[in-house]
């Protein structure tokens, strides 16, 4: 079978141009039946009226039975166009006068069509309807149609009472007037409106499928012709190619999913690569930095116990100073290079915040004063304690502080450091963190994040599509991320074990739909409703505790700022700015220490204004 009888566009024209067909078709079968009618009624009415017009001119010479005016009248008339003949017949049959000579005294067949209808009961009809009265017959199967018209003439008191007392008073019926007119003109428009019906029909539906052939070209084979290369080049692994978004039907729609999803697959299979490429330096630094913190600390040790038995030796003394500081520089390097391999397990006690801040302050003056930076602080001294690694919270300050004073101009800058205890409700910023199926299979996806954050991964099925949803990690944030084109989502699964988790028993409050469950580690059950735009969630353990104490602190420079395509970035590990002056580890170290805190850090910055950083650590964890 050729190739383009499976093409829709073929189809769709094939199917729009039969329908038309039928539907011009079965109007125009109406429309001439109609008009063949209304023609034929128009013939029967001027044929009636003939006849009556003959029977009364013809009827004062009957009276007085002159047969030769009669003769004279009825052939004049007959003689006229658009008649075919008129013939005046007695009661038993006999052609008395016709307008064709040769027809006088011939006899009618009472069986043929012209006599059936009144002689049809063996007896003479003596009043018929004028529909009663007509009839279309041919004179053979090649000649044109005629439409016969009979008038019965009734016996009148004055022709029995005639003077020649020709018919007797009880006699009903004198005769018949037969008048009969061709219909070839009538048969000849019919005609000419068929073939006119015909020509319109074929006329139709080429133009119909002309039309409809360009607009799907132009609408469907065009777009499709394009998304089908674009499927091939995702497939060959260029998941750049993008398509036209410049329609706003259900198309442009296609097109626009199509291109959202090539971008959410570009940016998983980046953070995937990122992903394996972090695990690798992680185990690659914590092996390093186990390999060498132990000769460091060797170095270190000799070096100072060289400095203080060559006390008296300056030359050497300048000489081991720079052995002992590039040492500790290195030993740093190798700590951060922990820190970001997580090998540094917090140590959590109650501290004051304030007194953390102050410290960090102190180990960073120097290096502020070098950069001109001033520090302002707005400390609320009754700030409670919270439970926190001091040393780590520390790094985490000492690094924001440095961070600022590199991203000042060189005429410096100011620092505002800002403090404030907080309440705030678990509902829009309580982060979940580890989320399990009904067999305890892990649910998080650190691959795909939102907002920085990893997000719940379930398995979804919709009507006729099936994907995966993520689901955005903040109770009451619904930021998630659709996997699967929008429709009604008929289940959720865990993506391993493939269990479901949606909870039959409980319906949406706000819309009645499906709802879905799973378990918080350690927190309870966290429910949510399945359809897309409903913000209905619930999470009965922390809606239970209530509002949170939080210690806020927000570090503000007025330095360079961040460029906003850098935004997204600036946890990432190994990402810098800073070119060679910068490892790329700091933001990511304090990003792991919040984090391993239940605490939350955000970023704001104009470039050219400033940056601000929002800490926020929680009074009890």
């Amino acid at each position: 079978m050729p190739a383009w009888l499976d093409k829709i566009g073929f189809r769709l024209i094939l199917v729009v141009g039969v329908t038309a067909i039928l539907i011009i078709g079965v109007f125009s079968y109406f429309n001439i039946r109609s008009h063949t009618e209304v023609l034929l009624a128009e013939v029967e009415r001027r044929a009636n009226q003939l006849s009556e017009t003959v029977k009364y001119s013809t009827r004062h010479d009957m009276l007085f039975n002159q047969r030769e005016r009669i003769h004279r009248q009825i052939r004049d008339i007959g003689e006229q166009p658009g008649i075919n003949r008129i013939r005046l017949l007695n009661k038993t049959g006999e052609i008395v006068y016709s307008s064709k000579p040769d027809d006088i005294g011939k006899m009618v067949d009472k069986n043929a069509e012209s006599c059936f209808v009144c002689h049809s009961d063996q007896k003479p009809i003596e009043r018929l309807t004028i529909s009663e009265r007509t009839r279309v017959f041919r004179l053979h199967p090649d000649s044109v149609r005629i439409m016969g018209i009979i008038n019965p003439i009734y016996n009148e008191a004055s022709c029995w009472e005639a003077s020649c007392h020709v018919h007797e008073p009880e006699q009903k019926v004198l005769g018949v007037l037969d008048v009969t007119i061709p219909l070839a003109d009538v048969d000849a428009q019919v005609q000419s409106s068929r073939l006119e019906m015909t020509i319109f029909a074929l006329v139709s539906f080429v133009a119909l499928s002309c039309i409809i052939g360009i607009f799907v070209y132009r609408w469907v084979e065009i777009p499709v012709h394009t998304m089908v290369t674009a499927t091939h080049e995702i497939a060959g692994g260029n998941l750049n190619h993008a398509l036209p978004e410049n329609r706003s039907d259900e198309l442009g729609q296609l097109a626009r999913a199509f291109n959202h999803m090539t971008r959410k697959m570009a940016e998983a299979r980046l953070q995937l690569f990122q992903s394996d490429k972090m695990a690798s330096l992680g185990r690659l630094a914590a092996g390093v930095a186990h390999e060498i913190n132990n000769p460091l600390t060797g170095v270190l040790t000799y070096s100072s116990y060289l400095m203080k038995r060559t006390a008296s030796q300056p030359d050497i003394q300048e000489d081991l100073k720079v052995i002992v500081r590039e040492t500790l520089r290195s030993r740093e390097i190798v700590k951060s290079l922990l820190d970001f391999a997580r090998q540094s397990v917090p140590k959590k006690s109650a501290a004051d915040i304030c007194e953390i801040i102050r410290r960090s302050l102190s180990v960073t003056e120097n290096q502020l004063r070098l950069h001109r930076v001033k520090v302002e602080t707005n400390f609320n001294e009754d700030m409670p304690h919270v439970v926190v690694d001091s040393n780590q919270m520390q790094q985490v300050f000492i690094n924001l502080l440095v961070n600022a004073a590199d991203a000042m101009s060189e005429s410096g800058g100011t620092i505002h450091i800002h403090l404030a205890r907080i309440n705030l409700s678990p509902y829009g910023t309580t982060q979940i963190r580890k989320a399990l199926c009904n067999k305890n299979h892990n649910l998080m996806s650190p691959d795909i994040k939102i907002n920085g954050l990893p997000t719940i991964r379930l398995k979804a099925k919709s009507e006729g599509a099936e994907g995966f949803l993520y689901l955005d990690p903040i109770y009451g944030s619904h930021q998630h991320e659709y996997g699967i084109l929008s429709g009604n989502i008929m289940s959720l699964q865990c993506p391993q074990c493939l269990t479901s988790v949606i909870n039959e028993s409980v319906r949406c409050p706000k819309c009645n739909a499906l709802t879905y469950s799973f378990e918080v580690a350690g927190k309870g059950v966290f429910r949510g409703c399945t359809r897309n735009g409903c913000d209905w969630q619930q999470w009965p353990i922390m809606d239970e505790a209530g509002v949170r104490e939080f210690v806020e602190i927000k570090v503000r420079d007025n330095g360079i700022g961040i460029p906003p395509e850098d935004m997204s970035r600036i946890f990432e590990p190994f990402f810098t700015t800073k070119g060679q002056k910068g490892t790329g580890l700091g933001l990511s170290v304090i990003w792991g220490i919040i984090d391993n805190h239940d605490g939350k850090i955000t970023v704001e910055s104009i470039p050219g204004l400033g940056t601000t950083f929002t800490i926020r650590i929680p009074v009890k964890s």
